[in-house]
């Protein structure tokens, strides 16, 4: 494979919605922008956004379609289908190489590359993954006001769901899924008139994405409408890692919350990589953000400001 060099300003990892969003500004400022992405979003599964101002119930598939056609009226950004693999710091820039074979040097670096949910192993879930079962209650909880759910989570986990779904849900059961649960958990559930289930779940059953029951080991089926969970996730790439950003306890990239560079000057971040509040809305705007400040920053750099 021949390899294709180039020299820009700044190279974007990771083409969601952060990203796409800081091409958008950084382009609109006339800046020589790749954005790299292996097609990959976190949301891929999910039928719909929600939560998103002017775009409220916008397949995930349609909304990044319509924002890469938006990008392309800047001639000053490139868009590439493919994985950044290799990023290191060079003198005064970073050197990257990608999986198609391009690479080059890069002035700024954003990391957008997002975080993965940890899907439950449970037999039957992948199907009903994005249409019956949940990650996000923020994103998906409305829906399913007068409907049977499930909270699931180990140990604490499933049982602090519950009792945070019981505000959008009434009919909502907690599923320890063969753990035990703290005294203080037992006492809130009960509070709240949250029925547990703490045997071990072996399978969920549906058909055409739609649950209809969760199966246990050795004790009655229960039969929902649908599943939230609680299992935790990961950063979808080590790119971060490697270049030694700091991390906080919870793995998310410490960032300063005026620029979002991290802790490696010259790297930025924006999206679900670095937060707690995981929506697309969010990270729009933290990729505008992050944009605004690389701006900022060549703008100081070359004397047109302070």
């Amino acid at each position: 494979m021949e390899m294709v060099c180039m020299k820009i300003d700044v190279l974007i990892v990771g083409g969601g919605p952060a990203g796409l969003s800081a091409g958008l500004i950084l382009g609109r400022c006339r800046r020589l922008v790749l954005l790299c992405d292996d097609e990959q979003p976190r949301n891929r599964a999910s039928q719909a956004i929600h939560g998103l101002l002017g775009r409220e119930g916008r397949s995930p598939s349609a909304f990044l379609e319509e924002a890469r056609q938006e990008l392309t009226r800047y001639k000053s950004v490139s868009f590439r289908r493919t994985r950044v693999t290799e990023l290191r710091p060079a003198e005064d820039c970073f050197a990257f190489v990608c999986a198609d074979g391009t690479g080059g040097v890069a002035s700024k670096v954003l990391l957008a590359t997002g975080i993965v949910d940890e899907l439950p192993e449970i037999a039957g879930i992948e199907p009903l993954y994005g249409i019956s079962v949940h990650h996000c209650l923020y994103c998906d909880g409305f829906e399913y006001a007068g409907r049977p759910v499930a909270a699931l989570g180990k140990g604490d986990k499933g049982a602090a769901l519950a009792v945070m779904m019981k505000h959008w849900i009434p009919d909502v059961v907690a599923c320890s899924d063969g753990t035990e649960v703290s005294v203080n958990a037992a006492r809130k559930l009960k509070q709240h008139g949250i029925p547990l289930r703490s045997e071990p779940v072996v399978a969920v059953e549906g058909a055409n994405g739609v649950l209809t029951k969760i199966k246990f080991k050795n004790a009655p089926d229960l039969e929902r409408a649908g599943l939230f969970f609680s299992t935790g996730c990961r950063q979808a790439s080590d790119l971060s890692q490697r270049l030694g950003c700091r991390r906080d306890m919870k793995g998310g990239v410490v960032t300063d919350p005026e620029t979002e560079e991290t802790s490696v000057p010259g790297v930025y971040v924006a999206g679900d990589v670095s937060r707690d509040v995981l929506l697309v809305s969010i990270a729009i705007a933290e990729g505008a953000k992050a944009a605004v400040a690389i701006n900022k920053a060549f703008l100081r750099r070359d004397g047109f400001c302070d």
